[in-house]
Formats: structure tokens, C-alpha cells, sequence
């Protein structure tokens, strides 16, 4: 032992000093985060893993759990919306949405990834104090790990919603699939932006995080998820509101899930340019995420403390 001990104690002798922590300058500091990151990927991995456990622990059906939520959304909204409410289409009565079934659930697929991302996102490094405050590592895989659980949950319920279009006879196909890479990637730079600063911000300032809840509340009913664009804009038009209403990014990349899987509602009024719409979100997203991680970083310093 003792021997074993002095040849560990010899190779860390050699080895280079590393700092710990995020590096100052918008440049330097952003690719070393980037690769203390990919250096920790496996890490990342298993926390994303740990969470996806965590959520169904001691659970008899574990997983299914997933495929059973969105289902029961779908039912439940489509029952006491599209039939009690009337916002399904019916032949001989004005107004409705065509095949209501397929596009609240589509709307519902984009705004439950964005709201599982950011509300897990923002509690992340406070749900993970002790890890944080026994090791150093890069504090953003907490935040990406929500991500990751996120990603996980989406592909399900993506799964979901394309059976289901086949089973209404009305699947996706052509060019209107290219609205799906576009607004998820919109959805997930935006909302890993959201989540980074957030979670850095909720360690100082536990309010944050029921503060995100609410407007998690406010701005699911400022999307076009229940209701139809055709609805808002023969409320608002080209005026300044609508406009604003517009430039939301989820309202964008609901409208663009939309787009590409409500077929019964081709030839429904969608927004002039949503696809230039979507890129231009995308760029400024982008530009977003890297200014949330910045900030991030200037923040993670005092974690530990906090915590």
C-alpha cells in the first residue's frame, strides 16, 4: 500500500496544475466551458439517466408513465375543449378548428418539451446542492441534464402524435417537415438559454422559481395551443400587439409543429414568412444562449456558498 501510494502521490506530482472554474473573456471562456463540458459528457449522461429513474422510482409500470401523460392531455383537452366548448369543427356550424384532436395535441408536444426543459432546468443546481458543494464540475450539465430528461420525454410524446396522425389518416409529408428540425431547434437554444440563467439566478433568489411557474402559465395561453392563429389574428391583425404576440419564440415554433403536422389544416391562415420567422429566432437564440452562459458563468462562483 504504502508503495502504491508513493507512485500516486509521484504521477500527481507531475501533473500540471488545471484552474478550476469558468475562465474570464467572452471567447477563451466560452470554448474552455465548451470543453470542460465534453470532458464531463459521460457524466452528463448519467445524470440525465439518474433524473429519467428518479421520476418513476419504486413505479410498477416505470416508463410507460410517459406514453400514459401525454395520452390523458390529449383526451382530456380534446373532451372538455373540442366537444364541450365546441372548438372542434362540425359540419353545418360556423367556426370550430378541422380535426381538433391532432392540432391541440400537436400544439401540446411543443409547449410540454419547452416547459419541462425550463421549470427542471431552474430548479436543477439548487436540487443538486450536494453534489455541488462535495466536487467540482462544469455546473452547466445539471441544467443540461433537465434537457436531456426533456429530450426524452419529447420523443415520446413525438412518437405519440405521429401514430396518431396515421390513425387519422392524416399523416406529415412533404416540405412542410421542414417546419420540425427548425422549431426544434428554436425550442430547445431558447429555452437552454432560459434554463442556464435561471438556474444560476434561482441559487441567490429562491422566488424564481415559482416566478417561473406563473409565467410558464401566463405564456402557455399567450401560444396558440388551445386556440387558432385564425382566432388571433382576426383579433389583432397586423397591429403592434399582434406583432408582439408574434415575435414570442414558442408561439413561432408551436405555429411551425403545426405547420407540419395539423394536414387537415393546410389550407387554415398561418403567419406571412413563418419559416424566415423561425430562422431569424433561431440566429438570435443562438446569440441568447451564449450571453445566458456567460452570465452563468460569472455567477457559478459562489454556488457552493450559497448553497
Amino acid at each position: 500500500m504504502t508503495a502504491q501510494a508513493d507512485a500516486r502521490a509521484q504521477a500527481l506530482a507531475v501533473e500540471p496544475l488545471r484552474p478550476a472554474g469558468s475562465q474570464k473573456g467572452l471567447a477563451t471562456g466560452t470554448v474552455q466551458s465548451i470543453r470542460n463540458i465534453w470532458a464531463h459528457r459521460e457524466l452528463l449522461g448519467m445524470l440525465t439517466r439518474r433524473e429519467l429513474k428518479a421520476r418513476y422510482k419504486d413505479s410498477m409500470l416505470g416508463f410507460f408513465w410517459s406514453l400514459m401523460r401525454p395520452l390523458m392531455m390529449l383526451i382530456v383537452y380534446y373532451v372538455a375543449i373540442g366537444k364541450f366548448l365546441g372548438a372542434e369543427k362540425v359540419p353545418g356550424r360556423p367556426g370550430g378548428i378541422p380535426s381538433f384532436a391532432i392540432y391541440i395535441f400537436t400544439g401540446l408536444t411543443a409547449w410540454q418539451f419547452f416547459n419541462e426543459l425550463v421549470q427542471s432546468g431552474t430548479g436543477s443546481i439548487v436540487a443538486n446542492g450536494g453534489l455541488i458543494k462535495k466536487v467540482y464540475l462544469p455546473r452547466e450539465v445539471f441544467p443540461l441534464s433537465a434537457l436531456g430528461s426533456a429530450l426524452f420525454n419529447f420523443a415520446v410524446q413525438l412518437a405519440v402524435l405521429v401514430a396518431a396522425t396515421f390513425a387519422f389518416g392524416a399523416p406529415p409529408s412533404g416540405r412542410q417537415l421542414l417546419y420540425v428540425p427548425l422549431s426544434f431547434l428554436v425550442l430547445v437554444v431558447f429555452g437552454t438559454a432560459i434554463a442556464l440563467v435561471l438556474s444560476a439566478v434561482n441559487v441567490y433568489l429562491r422566488d424564481i422559481q415559482y416566478l417561473v411557474e406563473i409565467a410558464l402559465m401566463v405564456l402557455f395561453w399567450a401560444s396558440p395551443v388551445v386556440y387558432s392563429w385564425k382566432q388571433v389574428s382576426n383579433h389583432f391583425g397586423n397591429s403592434p400587439l399582434g406583432q408582439i404576440y408574434l415575435a414570442n419564440p414558442v408561439t413561432q415554433a408551436v405555429l411551425g409543429f403545426q405547420r407540419a403536422f395539423w394536414v387537415a389544416g393546410r389550407d387554415e391562415p398561418f403567419p406571412a414568412g413563418l419559416a424566415s420567422r423561425l430562422s431569424v429566432t433561431l440566429a438570435v437564440s443562438v446569440l441568447l444562449l451564449w450571453i445566458c452562459q456567460r452570465v452563468f458563468a460569472r455567477l457559478q462562483g459562489n454556488f457552493a456558498q450559497e448553497l
